[in-house]
């Protein structure tokens, strides 16, 4: 078979056949009439917008016969030899395949020679950035310095994976996606070239799956080619591309935001039937609702690439609600869609994310909660206010609920009985009762006096009589236990001195006996500092802190078990200490001896 498809059959052969890319093209074609050719050219964008295209239209016009002029005049033998894929000084290199320095190496001693039959040498390298980091090493100096018969030109889809070393050596060009408006009109002149009839909305479709690469619109639209007919109209395009018809996720669309469950799951149904990626078709759901947020917003209506049908529809969908409810609605709807990433049910994932949705109208926020709030406590009971309405009826019931109360049971001599408020108006002194400052909030004054003078006394004993004595409080101490609290107070005294922490840690045990504290040790050395006079005092202060008890602090030594007081230790005692001593220890070790004879009589003091 020789049928060439539409993607090679229709690439550009001169500049003003490229679709879109204005910007880009006028520099180079400035470039070609002024003799201001960079030595490296690098082209950067997505797939299918026009690198490798541009590159061989400026090899063939850098060398075409004619030149130099606005477009190559593929009528020469080098632009024919070039448009052919037959000349011997264009180098085309696949980066994926030839990405290792010997590649590169070869490379560097075919451009020494002269071309053999045009004027330059052309080095075309797509996907540069598939080379190694030794290639790109290799290729520096050469790049920087090229030979004066040698043009290099780059493509690439991912720009930031090229070393900066690189990049400061070419002439980078960015290219964009190609507009929606330039591709539908390529597309279009195509169709009409094949004689092929095609509806506009078909043609929409091709272009939105298409995403302004200009690439994929020609294998999309070659495939709705194949599909036989000269008359291709939506249907055909959703059959053939697998795709959801739009008017079903428009009026899906339409359902979540009228609250229609039954409208929004049968069209779910639908979708399913249609066997569509359930990714396609939450990104086609979130384009709507991305869609309809713009057209709430003046002048956001050019970056929706939709048709002037659809753009209608969304305007008018998008007036009938807010925008605080689109946007809230969006991100319930991106919620679900993160759910589904994982889930094991999509569609109930999915079914209970739209009842979440068009349930979402029945919840009232919490800012208008809050103003509720707000109003409600403005409207309470202050100074001067007047009660209104609603608040006037629970303050007559109040008042109704404050007269109904019993009479207050007598508390201590009759005589001092408090005498009604509401009958004598103010109260005496002899009859005030002291009570809490919260009133109710939605009574008058007058209510309030009534409502206090009714409510009994907190306590028969706090009262506002200047003669009667105040009661002083007991202070009643925490009662700890030095068994059971040790712990604890060896926190409390690390907290101010550490190394009298971590000695009295050391006690193999410890008592509370008649008024004192044992500390009981095995080993004196860990309690010597601690049975100075200044330290035994600074210990019994933080005891008496800690356990709000007076105890005198005792340490229990070896020896008999008896009580050391004063510093005096028997030779036996002293013996020991003189053994144990840090100091000997140390020495012990550092001369890899042992202790001998230990004199602690007088003649050695």
């Amino acid at each position: 078979m020789s049928y060439l498809v539409l993607a090679r059959k229709a690439r550009p052969q001169t500049f003003d056949e490229v679709v879109g890319q204005r910007p880009v093209v006028k520099t180079l074609q400035n470039s070609l009439l002024r003799d201001r050719v960079a030595h490296a050219i690098l082209f950067s964008g997505i797939r299918g917008v026009g690198k490798t295209t541009l590159a061989r239209i400026m090899a063939k016009a850098i060398n075409c016969a004619n030149g130099p002029a606005l477009n190559p005049c593929n009528i020469c033998e080098s632009c024919q030899a070039i448009t052919a894929g037959s000349s011997l000084d264009l180098y085309e290199i696949d980066g994926a395949s030839n990405r290792g320095i010997q590649e590169i190496r070869e490379l560097k001693e075919k451009i020494r020679f002269l071309p053999v039959s045009s004027k330059y040498r052309i080095i075309i390298i797509d996907e540069v950035h598939m080379l190694t980091t030794e290639a790109f090493n290799a290729l520096l100096k050469t790049l920087e310095e090229p030979p004066a018969h040698v043009f290099f030109m780059f493509a690439t889809t991912e720009l930031h994976k090229i070393p900066i070393t690189i990049l400061s050596r070419c002439q980078r060009y960015e290219l964009k996606r190609v507009a929606p408006i330039d591709l539908g009109r390529h597309l279009h002149n195509l169709a009409e070239a094949e004689g092929v009839q095609i509806e506009q909305s078909a043609l929409d479709l091709i272009i939105r799956e298409a995403d302004g690469s200009v690439r994929d619109g020609l294998s999309l639209l070659d495939q709705v080619f194949s599909f036989g007919e000269k008359n291709i109209s939506t249907d055909d395009v959703i059959q053939v591309l697998g795709l959801v018809n739009r008017e079903v996720v428009l009026r899906l669309t339409q359902a979540l935001l009228e609250n229609d469950p039954g409208t929004a799951l049968l069209a779910l149904d639908e979708i399913f039937s249609f066997g569509m990626d359930l990714k396609r078709f939450t990104i086609d759901l979130l384009g709507c609702f991305r869609a309809l947020i713009l057209c709430k917003i003046t002048g956001c209506e050019e970056l929706l690439d939709i048709s002037e049908h659809e753009l209608l529809l969304f305007q008018d969908l998008a007036g009938k609600h807010s925008t605080q409810s689109l946007h809230m609605k969006l991100n319930l709807l991106m919620q679900g869609v993160e759910v589904l990433r994982y889930a094991g049910q999509p569609r109930l994932v999915i079914e209970t994310t739209f009842l979440k949705i068009m349930e979402s109208t029945a919840v009232t926020p919490v800012t208008t909660l809050l103003s509720r709030l707000d109003k409600l406590l403005a409207a309470g009971n202050r100074p001067g206010d007047v009660q209104v309405g609603e608040n006037q009826e629970k303050v007559n019931e109040l008042g109704a609920i404050a007269k109904k109360k019993m009479p207050l049971p007598p508390i201590g001599d009759q005589k001092n009985k408090p005498k009604n408020i509401a009958e004598k108006g103010e109260p005496s002194e002899q009859d005030a009762v002291q009570e809490p400052a919260v009133l109710p909030s939605l009574a008058t004054n007058e209510q309030q006096s009534s409502f206090l003078s009714d409510r009994p006394a907190l306590s028969s004993e706090v009262k506002s009589s200047p003669d009667e004595k105040k009661i002083t409080p007991l202070i009643e101490p925490h009662q700890r236990n030095v068994r059971r609290d040790w712990m604890d107070f060896i926190a409390y005294v690390r907290d101010r001195s550490v190394w009298i922490a971590q000695d009295l840690q050391r006690a193999d045990s410890v008592k509370e006996q008649g008024g004192e504290l044992l500390l009981h040790y095995q080993d004196s050395a860990n309690c010597t500092l601690l049975r100075k006079d200044d330290t035994k005092k600074l210990i019994t202060e933080y005891v008496l802190d800690f356990f709000q008890k007076e105890l005198n602090i005792s340490f229990i030594l070896p020896e008999g078990g008896e009580v050391a007081q004063n510093g005096q230790q028997g030779p036996l005692k002293e013996r020991h200490l003189l053994a144990n001593d840090p100091l000997v220890l140390m020495t012990a070790e550092i001369f890899n001896g042992q202790i001998g004879d230990i004199r602690v009589g007088p003649r050695f003091r």
